[in-house]
């Protein structure tokens, strides 16, 4: 393999993506929110703060690096490439508007993870021509956790991209436990939740009644085939 089939494979093996958000998890720490959240369940966690400082989140993604070593967890850094270099996080999530892919690379190195937020077709297919490590495809459902979402995509976007895309991919996007099973069985083997685990009051507990749900999916798929 390749660097790039290398870390293809490795997020290969994600199935639950857990994104934090201080401001909905009330006054729980990044630690607390992160370790219960591992503990729960979670294959990667992603540190998400729209209102905090580069310094603040460099201090915290060292924090939390250690935390997720620990556990075998990978981390990923939302938006800022220059914060996932200085934490050695696994790598960084993009959207957009933000740093280019191409730019997002040589900041982080061709070693680490550069994720991509997509939200059509048309940006789906960019995405793999430039070679982005994963995408995040959404969002799915109506969202509270953005204060200016793109437009919901729907199932139908999910069971496109599962038959055409070549590349990993994270549904994201008010994803609950009541529609969860709808998402999987759309295509998608890699779940992001942000809104659904962060706001409940155990962490440990919500992250778990996900986590079961995936594993009695792919469990109940296998036997199938």
């Amino acid at each position: 393999m390749n660097m790039n089939e290398d870390l293809r494979e490795k997020i290969r093996n994600w199935h639950l993506y857990v994104i934090t958000d201080k401001q909905l998890a009330g006054n729980k720490s990044y630690e607390e929110i992160v370790s219960q959240a591992i503990k729960g369940g979670a294959d990667v966690i992603q540190l998400r703060d729209k209102f905090a400082s580069k310094d603040e989140l460099i201090d915290m993604g060292k924090k939390l690096r250690q935390i997720t070593i620990e556990a075998s967890v990978s981390l990923i850094v939302n938006d800022y490439p220059e914060v996932a270099k200085i934490v050695d996080a696994d790598g960084v999530h993009i959207g957009q508007k933000d740093t280019s892919f191409t730019e997002a690379k040589k900041i982080v190195g061709e070693n680490k993870i550069v994720g991509l937020s997509t939200h059509n077709k048309e940006q789906i297919l960019e995405a793999i021509r430039i070679g982005a490590d994963y995408i995040g495809v959404g969002p799915v459902f109506e969202t509270t956790s953005k204060e200016n979402p793109d437009p919901v995509i729907g199932i139908e976007l999910i069971k496109w991209v599962s038959q055409k895309c070549d590349i990993p991919f994270v549904a994201i996007g008010g994803i609950t436990l009541n529609n969860l099973d709808k998402v999987l069985s759309s295509g998608a083997r890699c779940i992001a939740v942000i809104s659904a685990i962060m706001q409940a009051g155990d962490i440990k507990l919500a992250t778990e009644q996900f986590e079961k749900v995936i594993n009695n999916f792919f469990t109940t798929t296998t036997r199938r085939t």
